[in-house]
């Protein structure tokens, strides 16, 4: 067999597989948080943010302060949703490397 049919032969597989990564990562959620966790924003896989904390209501008077927490609290977060989903597309490398014809593992 040459490798475009076996890279066909594997394409549903492979498509499979990156569905199951895409469910995956949607589901992750993470929280950053600033000022010691004055604030702390929640933030799905999708870079979605979901709910935002504020802890402490005496910075809730300091409007410069609470905006530049919000926005550290998110960039936390987005640091966050970077990490895990790079750790679950490591987890998918190994699976989607079986996939390939044995002539293209390792390129």
């Amino acid at each position: 067999m040459d490798i475009p049919e076996e890279l066909l032969k594997n394409a549903q597989k492979f498509n499979s597989t990156m569905d199951k990564l895409k469910d995956k990562i949607g589901c992750i959620v993470v929280t950053g948080s600033a000022g010691g966790g004055m604030v702390e924003v929640d933030m799905n896989g999708k870079q979605e943010m979901l709910a935002v904390r504020i802890m402490d209501k005496s910075i809730a008077e300091d409007t410069e302060m609470l905006q530049d927490l919000i926005l550290a609290a998110y960039s936390a977060a987005i640091e966050r949703v970077g990490e895990a989903v790079s750790t679950e597309i490591g987890s998918f490398t190994g699976i989607i490397s079986k996939l390939l014809p044995d002539d293209l593992r390792g390129i």
